[in-house]
């Protein structure tokens, strides 16, 4: 088939995924799993191993991935029923200030997201934007907003989280270098769709009820909350959570560990005996080992939890990921048999004779695809698959890159077709005009921000 003919098929499987999800109401795995068989059809992949290209996607994504989604789970179980969130949360309010509750809310997303999915996120820490809401006297969405947008934007940019580890893997990028630019592009992402927007987008909003009292980890509230100074929350002792250090250290640890392999392989000589070690310890599924062993002692153990308490909350964290997996799985296959028909590498000859940097091609491709699809997660694998050969065929660009602008692009437009988009709604009480203009717009502008930050990393990079 001639590149405009793969062109249009692929136009009419994504517009099949988005009238099967959106309308159909289909689970979005089934969604993709049905586009991989219509694509491998129509392209001419033969049928008797069109079936097997499928099983390729799925193993080859989830192969890698199974075991990070699982290990990332436990930690963010172990963050939720430790208290943990909660301690960053009062600790950085209480040293930073209530006048600037909105960055504290927008670092307690950036820091606290790091091991949980964002609507996971999102559930754990919202009872905390009532209560800095009401200390600071200001309206739950001016709160609210940098918090989910923070949650976004490293869920979309920063691995260990699922589908920027999917799509570093997909298109051959070190990990440690990914965190490093994720985290790099990432602050000015959440500071500006967080904070910045929250100040200058979010006005006339209904501020939020201020009862006297603070709600306590039990969910009782505190009336000493009303004795504390202007601009600060008393620093009172809390023996039921864990130490702000410690939780950090919990949360920063893998990162910390795949960071530093990046950081030895680049000091160590390749005849070095240390070498082999360093890239198996910092490998990502041996990194996230060592922290839920490590979060089992910092947030469990060392807090009187003894080995079947551990194992129960283990168990209780591989159900929420099941239809995380499914979707990854799916969008693997998808991924394979684009790659299989030649549709991937046919998009590639017709975007590379646009005069548009491949970088704004790939935050372009993630950004429609999570306006049509509404899942980030979808939109950021699919368009890895697209633009693969892009990178694979150009040895100039960088593949970490790459990845930072596909996953800036999986930011923006998170609108109607996202059920972040209505959880955010209900839990804040806004109308659906409000949602879109808050939430949809502080993403929008994060996004913008990514695309600025991928172009200046790879003048550089």
């Amino acid at each position: 088939m001639s590149a405009p003919a793969l062109v249009c098929v692929l136009i009419v499987a994504i517009a099949l995924i988005v009238v099967l999800i959106v309308r159909v109401k289909l689970h979005p795995a089934l969604a993709l799993t049905l586009a991989a068989f219509g694509v491998g059809i129509v392209t001419g992949t033969p049928l008797d191993t069109l079936g097997d290209t499928i099983e390729t996607g799925v193993g080859g994504t989830l192969g890698f991935l199974a075991l990070i989604i699982g290990f990332g789970s436990i930690l963010g179980k172990m963050l939720e029923v430790s208290g943990g969130a909660e301690r960053i949360a009062k600790s950085l309010l209480h040293r930073l200030g209530r006048d600037r509750a909105t960055w504290v809310m927008m670092l307690i997303g950036f820091i606290a997201g790091i091991p949980v999915f964002v609507e996971v996120g999102f559930v754990l820490l919202v009872p905390l934007v009532f209560v800095i809401a009401r200390q600071a006297k200001i309206s739950v969405i001016k709160i609210g907003i940098p918090l989910v947008t923070s949650l976004m934007v490293v869920h979309c940019i920063v691995p260990p989280h699922p589908a920027a580890t999917a799509i570093a893997g997909t298109l051959g990028a070190d990990i440690g270098k990914v965190i490093v630019l994720g985290l790099l592009v990432g602050l000015p992402c959440a500071a500006v769709g967080g904070p910045v927007f929250s100040y200058v987008g979010i006005r006339g909003a209904v501020a939020a009820p201020v009862t006297a009292g603070r709600l306590s980890a039990s969910g009782a509230e505190d009336e000493s909350a009303d004795e504390a100074p202007s601009g600060r929350l008393p620093a009172e002792p809390d023996r039921s959570l864990p130490g702000f250090g410690i939780t950090l250290l919990t949360i920063l640890l893998p990162l910390l560990i795949m960071v530093g392999r990046t950081v030895l392989v680049q000091v160590l000589p390749e005849s070095s005996r240390a070498l082999p070690v360093v890239n198996l310890v910092g490998n990502p599924i041996a990194a996230l080992l060592v922290a839920v062993f490590f979060a089992y002692w910092s947030l469990g153990l060392r807090r009187g939890a003894g080995m079947s308490d551990l194992l129960d909350l283990t168990d209780g964290s591989f159900g929420p990921i099941a239809g995380i997996l499914l979707i990854i799985g799916a969008g693997g296959a998808f991924n394979e048999v684009l790659i299989a028909s030649g549709i991937g590498d046919g998009i590639a000859r017709l975007l590379s004779a646009l005069p548009v940097s491949p970088v704004i091609l790939a935050w372009l491709i993630a950004l429609l695809l999570h306006f049509a699809v509404g899942s980030a997660t979808v939109a950021m694998i699919s368009a890895a698959g697209i633009v693969l050969p892009m990178v694979t065929n150009d040895p100039s660009l960088s593949p970490e890159v790459m990845a930072i602008a596909i996953g800036a692009g999986a930011i923006g437009l998170t609108q109607v077709t996202d059920s972040l988009f209505w959880l955010v709604k209900e839990y804040l009480g806004m109308s659906v005009q409000q949602t879109l203009r808050s939430l949809t717009l502080a993403t929008s502008c994060a996004s913008v921000v990514g695309l600025i930050g991928a172009l200046l990393l790879n003048l550089v990079v």
